[in-house]
């Protein structure tokens, strides 16, 4: 770098030094800091944002709060925990985050306290399970919420764990949080994600609206073309465009609407509530974000300016997006949508004392836009607007022909939304359209990044200056990172030495990580390797948590001293079902006593200690990826990888028993994609299922009213039941008549009560008498109970006997393609398959093998807790004996 062009850099720091410190006289017009709430989905350059806002003068840009979009890019468990590590990185653990809520929306409008905004408005009724008419956009496994949700690995790896968590009941949720905040004073909300909880609080707290400066939005496309999918100048005529030119970027969803933007389209009715508040709006749109990709030479900038913790974690961050990026295109089409919005709003405020929000970093105009919300024409009832569709009033009173009356986009492939032969859809859900008249409203608007003033810079856009500056400033800068925050962290895997030891019979773990699954890990864990000797797990990514919750497996195998027990990730989805959807898994809740309590394990998951071992997205090519990332030996196994690694390493005379807990879509997978199957598996236990009988005892499936006798695990993927309760594999069947039989938490918890307390029956006790309280204390956890039975195939698999059980043949079939059917198991004597079913056993036998095993110290914790390994950590190795 030549002297003048090392001058002007030393300038430039200097400029941003100052403005961050707030020493720039002429810029700062008002003595009191701008306070700000930020409403995110937790996503990749939403962590750039937030990090940015974070790394401002507290005298002039004070986040007072963060709440989480909780129907968009992430979910709401993994990212309130992520959230508060960055916060506790950054030392602020002062700022609250609110997540969730179990508030609904009454049929006739009425808006509860604490509607989670799990749910677009316009599903949201009085439960936090409902369908995902919008979010279905959005990927979820590989390349969407899984990544996002554990930050493609980096979060358990980089980020340290502070005493903050998510804990039922009593982690403040986002309405009480958006209330707070905004009722202590003048405040400037930035929305990074979807507009549903703004909307909800702006529509139920309509006296609070005076106290909102501004909002500042990044989303929306206005007069954007998108410059992704397009074909090479020079391509054949047999390239076809793909989303090229949109108005959107929804690259899952242009075929049925190529207008709309994510964050928009998650919801929006709320997002037309946000711009027709009469708040003043400054919109960030893809006009703007389209105009600044991360090029080549910003990325290889950074790479080399990584001077604090938080310019680690973003930089890092991009990289493995980039590593991972589905094409080669990622220099083109990975945009700095978020935190270029953080920059402008900055900016903005920061030159407050200028009109037409002039600012550093994107050139402005002012247009009259509205959001669509319903496509013409209007006033039709077709079964898609359940704000009007049966109604002889309309939710909300809205007006009965007018612009949210016509056809609501139903999901991907809505035949309205399709034309024939075209691959450009029709529908405007989400589309921040430019329009004259009275239905627009004026709105400052970012068209443009400006160009670095720098022209000798390889750094293009001005705001890519800043961004670096402001991440590599030493103050308010982050303290450490996981590594760093214990002077003697190392790393150790625990594998156990079997060697003169005769194994038990091979047994492969099938769980979709509910609270009983890892209850039932623990007892297998527990169960002595001569009578079981457990292979491997496989993880059904499509029942009752998220797929990234698959770290919490190995944090239990960690403590238990079984690093070497290999996970294999499933499906996200049922069989026979699109990839994008949510069909049966939408039965489940999405808060309280939902995905939000399995995906921390109530609470306690971040009680247990942190293994080594975690989800990463690292790939390879030899796994079909487009390039190798850094570390392609830490990638993620799949459930097939793993069951084709154990039947390799298996004895001729050895067969497999499989254990069941969730959905049957692995081994489903396993039947139809492995003829010898059946040849090496002995046995197949089966938790689940409701046989409907002549005593009419209903199911389980409580979010489904219309399907009274089906039970979870069948109901969430009823195709895969069927194929393999049908198959020739031989099954014994722990049905729900058979679990209801050991669902007390007081037998359960005397028994755990009387057993040695090792730490494994100190966290089974814990969590269970947790689940029991919160049972007791609120309706949301009315369902705690069906957890209970999902431990008896694991003591009926190691002590049988001992159960004195009663076995019944019978002749079943399992019924799909019906809602109201899907999952029910039927007795069928003329064309069922003959499975064992367990009928009866000796509950107080249950209760007490089940805590025995959890009391054995033999084959108990290696490390107890994250708590031991922080003493373990904090002091020099020959001092930690004894810990």
């Amino acid at each position: 770098m030549g002297m003048s062009r090392m001058v002007r850099r030393s300038l430039c720091m200097l400029v941003a030094l100052l403005g961050v410190l707030g020493l720039m006289g002429s810029v700062v017009v008002d003595a009191r800091p701008r306070r700000i709430l930020l409403d995110t989905d937790v996503d990749t350059d939403d962590l750039f944002a937030l990090l940015y806002l974070l790394k401002q003068n507290r005298s002039e840009f004070d986040l007072k709060a963060v709440t989480i979009s909780a129907n968009a890019w992430t979910d709401a468990g993994h990212a309130v925990n992520q959230l508060y590590d960055i916060l506790y990185m950054m030392n602020r653990d002062d700022i609250p985050v609110g997540v969730g809520g179990d508030g609904g929306i009454l049929d006739d409008g009425t808006i509860l306290p604490n509607v989670g905004g799990y749910l677009p408005i316009i599903e949201q009724g009085m439960s936090t399970a409902g369908d995902c008419r919008y979010r279905q956009a959005i990927p979820i496994g590989s390349g969407g919420r899984l990544d996002i949700d554990s930050n493609y690995g980096l979060r358990r790896s980089f980020l340290p764990q502070g005493h903050r968590r998510y804990f039922p009941l009593q982690q403040p949720t986002t309405q009480q949080v958006m209330i707070d905040t905004i009722s202590a004073g003048p405040t400037t909300v930035i929305l990074i994600g979807s507009h549903t909880n703004f909307a909800l609080f702006l529509m139920a707290n309509p006296h609070l609206k005076k106290n909102i400066e501004h909002i500042y939005i990044m989303g929306g496309g206005v007069r954007s073309e998108n410059p992704t999918g397009c074909c090479p100048k020079n391509s054949s005529t047999s390239c076809i465009p793909r989303q090229c030119g949109d108005h959107g970027n929804m690259f899952t969803a242009y075929t049925s609407n190529p207008y709309a933007e994510f964050n928009v389209f998650g919801d929006p009715f709320a997002a037309y509530q946000v711009f027709h508040s009469g708040i003043p709006i400054t919109l960030v749109p893809l006009d703007a974000t389209n105009t600044i990709p991360v090029t080549e030479q910003f990325f290889m900038s950074f790479q080399q300016q990584q001077d604090t913790y938080e310019a680690q974690y973003c930089f890092q961050s991009l990289k493995i997006t980039r590593d991972t990026w589905f094409d080669n295109q990622f220099y083109t089409s990975f945009f700095m949508w978020d935190s270029f919005t953080s920059g402008v709003a900055v900016s903005i405020m920061r030159n407050a004392d200028k009109y037409n929000g002039v600012n550093e970093f994107a050139e402005m105009e002012y247009l009259n836009v509205t959001v669509v919300t319903s496509n013409k024409p209007y006033c039709i009832n077709d079964g898609s607007n359940p704000f009007f569709d049966g109604r002889a009033i309309p939710k909300f009173n809205l007006q009965r022909d007018g612009v949210h009356s016509g056809h609501v986009q139903t999901g991907l492939q809505d035949s309205f939304c399709l034309v024939p032969g075209n691959n450009k859809g029709i529908c405007e859900d989400g589309y921040t359209k430019e329009v004259t008249g009275s239905e627009g409203v004026r709105v400052l608007v970012a068209k443009k990044a400006k160009p670095n003033q720098d022209v000798h810079s390889p750094l293009d856009r001005e705001f890519f200056i800043s961004f670096l500056d402001v991440l590599n400033l030493p103050q308010h800068t982050g303290r450490f990172n996981f590594a760093t925050q214990f002077p003697y962290y190392s790393e150790t895997l625990y594998k156990p030495d079997f060697t003169n030891r005769s194994l038990g019979k091979p047994v492969v773990f099938d769980m979709d990580m509910s609270a009983g699954d890892f209850l039932t890990l623990l007892y297998l864990l527990k169960v002595p390797v001569e009578t079981i000797n457990l292979k491997g797990i496989l993880v059904s990514g499509n029942g009752w948590a998220n797929a990234a919750t698959i770290d919490v497996i190995y944090d239990v195998l960690h403590m238990m001293g079984r690093d070497d027990i290999p996970v294999g990730l499933g499906n996200v989805t049922a069989l026979g079902t699109p990839s994008l959807g949510c069909k049966y898994v939408k039965a489940i809740p999405h808060g309280s006593g939902g995905f939000l309590d399995s995906d921390t394990v109530y609470g306690l998951a971040r009680t247990l200690p942190r293994s080594p071992r975690r989800y990463t997205a690292e790939n390879s090519v030899k796994f079909g990826a487009p390039r190798n990332t850094d570390h392609p030996e830490l990638r993620q196994p799949l459930a097939m990888e793993v069951w084709q690694s154990i039947t390799r390493e298996l004895n001729p005379s050895d067969k497999i028993t499989l254990l069941t807990n969730g959905p049957l879509t692995n081994l489903a997978n396993i039947v139809l994609s492995d003829e010898n199957a059946s040849s090496i598996i002995q046995n197949v236990y089966i938790v689940g299922g409701h046989i409907v009988d002549e005593h009419g005892e209903k199911g389980n499936v409580f979010t489904v009213p219309s399907n009274e006798y089906a039970e979870f695990n069948m109901f969430l993927d009823p195709l895969a039941a069927k194929k393999v309760i049908e198959s020739d594999l031989q099954i014994i069947l722990i049905p729900l008549s058979a679990q209801r039989k050991v669902v007390s938490f007081k037998s359960i918890l005397k028994s755990l009560k009387l057993a040695d307390k090792t730490p494994e029956a100190l966290f089974a006790y814990r969590l269970l008498s947790l689940m029991q309280k919160l049972r007791r204390q609120h309706q949301t956890y009315h369902h705690m109970d069906i957890f209970l039975g999902e431990m008896l195939g694991a003591v009926f698999l190691a002590d049988g006997p001992n159960l004195y059980p009663t076995m019944q043949i019978k002749p079943v079939s399992v019924l799909a393609g019906n809602i109201g059917k899907d999952g029910q198991i039927v007795i069928n004597g003329k064309n069922g398959k003959l499975v064992s079913i367990l009928s009866n056993f000796n509950s107080e036998a249950y209760y007490s093998q089940f805590a025995n095993f959890f009391g054995d110290r033999r084959q108990s914790a290696v490390v107890a807790s994250f708590d031991e390994q922080e003493k373990k950590w904090s002091m020099p190795p020959n001092q930690t004996e004894g810990v």
